[in-house]
């Protein structure tokens, strides 16, 4: 008699299409997400509908890049055996979801959210800012818990968000009976990457980004444009390494923290350059890159396969979401005709 094999944790991750996934993303999540495909059961959620909340005047542009965020996922080895891969604007389910949902969600929460506060002021919203745009954290719980999700990878930045999804299948469960699944959240290691500015997040639109599609001369160009310490002006000067984005990058490429760490401590006492310092840094990311290159360039060749991928996981997605919309109707007493 053999032993069933138990049932994988299923776990929700994504991203908006609104640009080309960069080395922030690889280091926030994209490595992550590859480890955890073997241990779980790994959906992607492409989000074009939450990305038309601040794109809506834009709909090409979030078009035009849903096939090329799905060449990054595999270009960073994600296996296509192993995730799937969704479309969000193609599981009508959520917006239903989202609807309900609401109800369990006050205003001021969302007024609260970080992140929400944060892009009102930089998109210089004011009191015109779409709705939306301010009622996105409530469709990603309805994301959340339509698959099912047990674990969702957050950074920091992004704990406020699933809170408030516990909160609300919480809120949900306690009203109508036990229904949703409450997530738990799953920590990345690396929260976030600076800017080659020296910004405090590199961006998509922000051009401060190495993309995983760059080619080896446009990440030696960006490498050594990077900004690093101010006052180091000559490679026998003492430098900081706080702030430094280089040693960000190499405190999260970098496979081997001791020679890291004697990097650091030569820069500090002075006698390192930064541009020795940024040679090494490309001879770092390029091992890291070129087989992702390949695996673009192999997947790229064929983009109607890919876009099968895309529609064979969103299927499965549908299916997921609908058990659920199914179990919610039911909860809430909703007729069906």
């Amino acid at each position: 008699m053999t032993t069933p094999t138990p049932t994988r944790p299923r776990i929700l991750t994504g991203d908006r299409p609104t640009g080309r996934l960069h080395l922030g993303h690889l280091a926030g999540s994209l490595q992550g997400r590859v480890a955890l495909q073997d241990t779980h059961d790994l959906f992607v959620l492409v989000a074009d509908v939450q990305a038309l909340t601040d794109h809506f005047d834009r709909p090409h542009t979030v078009h035009d890049h849903v096939p090329e965020v799905m060449l990054d996922y595999l270009a960073a080895g994600l296996d296509p055996a192993k995730v799937t891969f969704v479309l969000q604007s193609a599981v009508p389910q959520l917006a239903e979801l989202t609807l309900y949902l609401l109800n369990l969600v006050t205003v001021s929460k969302l007024r609260q959210n970080p992140t929400v506060k944060t892009e009102i002021v930089q998109k210089g919203y004011g009191e015109a800012v779409p709705a939306g745009f301010f009622i996105y954290p409530a469709a990603q719980v309805a994301d959340i818990v339509a698959f099912g999700a047990q674990v969702v990878p957050v950074g920091e930045d992004q704990q406020p968000m699933l809170e408030l999804a516990r909160e609300v299948v919480r809120r949900f469960n306690s009203l109508y009976g036990p229904t949703l699944t409450e997530p738990q959240a799953h920590l990345s290691a690396v929260s976030r990457l600076p800017g080659l500015d020296g910004g405090a997040k590199m961006g998509k639109s922000l051009g401060n980004a190495i993309y995983l599609s760059d080619t080896p001369e446009e990440v030696q160009r960006k490498v050594m444009g990077m900004y690093t310490d101010p006052g180091h002006l000559r490679a026998s000067d003492p430098g900081r390494v706080e702030g430094n984005p280089v040693f960000t990058f190499l405190d999260a490429f970098d496979p081997d923290p001791a020679r890291v760490a004697a990097l650091k401590a030569h820069y500090r006492a002075g006698g390192l350059g930064d541009v020795t310092l940024k040679r090494h840094l490309i001879e770092v990311l390029e091992p890291l890159l070129a087989p992702m290159r390949a695996r673009r360039a192999t997947f790229a060749a064929d983009p109607s396969a890919v876009m099968r991928l895309l529609q064979q996981g969103t299927a499965r997605g549908r299916a997921e979401a609908a058990c659920t919309l199914k179990r919610v109707r039911s909860a809430l007493r909703l007729h069906e005709c």
